[in-house]
């Protein structure tokens, strides 16, 4: 089997007022989301290694899920959150780099009340105190807010930026277009990446196939390659519409008409590469990982 690392996970210690995102409709949630059942899930789906990303936005968060990282060797880093807009920043930022397995941070931009919130002067300068640092950004927004997306890209060419979960098509009503064709010119950016993850949760909960998100991973796939793809769950919110084992079925059934270093390539290659994925984590996969000479340590 193709070694996998699934690049987009959460955990959390649930509580109402820190998680008030997780409504009724997702009640299902509302409990502790920890290692040990994760790493269950992974055993049983043939996954080695992950990336966990923040799912609320402070850093009492993001440094708890490094405190579960060094815990963990499978957790192999993590996409954390802090106040890229705000002036304290670059102060916040010297600490965080002090963490090895931080490899990348996010925020919420599909909240903001502003679309176009990625592009305002104070966030753009926070981007710019990422440069060099060798972290990536997540890019977390709904699919309108693709054009802001290829201006942000273009406003930092030298950072490594990964979209999340496709932006989040309506796969649900089956509306392909205009994010195909915003997609497209997303991924004409090299600097850009794309994670097929959050797919089922966009879909029908209850009654959604393969067929109904196999246009979706076609569209990322011609549109970034295989070798700009990576693979994530989204677990625990995946499990709103499908187990984590489903999920990777789906995934690997997909990939399986391509060739074995593409197959390789979308499954971990990738998010080794991009996510600068250290040797330590050779021993859970079965390839060497290797190193973008470009990208600063």
């Amino acid at each position: 089997m193709v070694p996998c690392i699934d690049t987009h996970h959460h955990l959390w210690r649930y509580t109402a007022a820190e998680y008030g995102w997780i409504g009724e409709e997702m009640r299902w949630l509302q409990r502790d989301f920890l290692p040990g059942e994760l790493r269950q899930e992974m055993e049983n789906a043939g996954v080695q290694a992950t990336i966990c990303v923040q799912a609320r936005q402070t850093l009492q968060e993001t440094e708890a899920l490094l405190r579960f990282a060094g815990k963990h060797p499978w957790i192999a880093g993590v996409v954390g959150w802090a106040a890229i807009a705000s002036d304290d920043f670059p102060a916040q930022l010297d600490l965080l780099l002090r963490q090895p397995k931080l490899k990348g941070l996010r925020h919420v931009l599909q909240n903001e009340p502003d679309p176009a919130f990625s592009l305002r002067p104070d966030f753009q300068r926070g981007l710019r105190a990422m440069k060099g640092t060798g972290l990536v950004y997540d890019v977390l927004i709904y699919a309108p807010q693709l054009p802001v997306a290829a201006e942000l890209a273009d406003s930092h060419p030298e950072q490594a930026f990964v979209l999340d979960h496709l932006a989040k098509p309506k796969i649900a009503t089956g509306e392909i277009s205009p994010w195909r064709e915003q997609l497209h010119e997303l991924a004409r950016r090299p600097n850009v990446w794309c994670k097929v993850s959050g797919m089922v949760t966009e879909a029908d909960w209850q009654r959604w196939t393969a067929d109904d998100l196999r246009p979706y991973l076609d569209a990322a796939l011609e549109a970034f390659g295989p070798h700009r793809l990576l693979a994530g769950s989204d677990w625990p919110v995946c499990t709103l519409a499908s187990s984590y084992s489903r999920w990777w079925q789906i995934l690997r059934a997909w990939a399986a008409s391509l060739s074995a270093g593409e197959q390789e390539a979308i499954l971990a290659r990738n998010a080794a590469e991009v996510y600068r994925l250290e040797g330590e984590y050779e021993s859970c996969l079965s390839f060497p990982l290797y190193q973008n000479p470009g990208r600063s340590r």
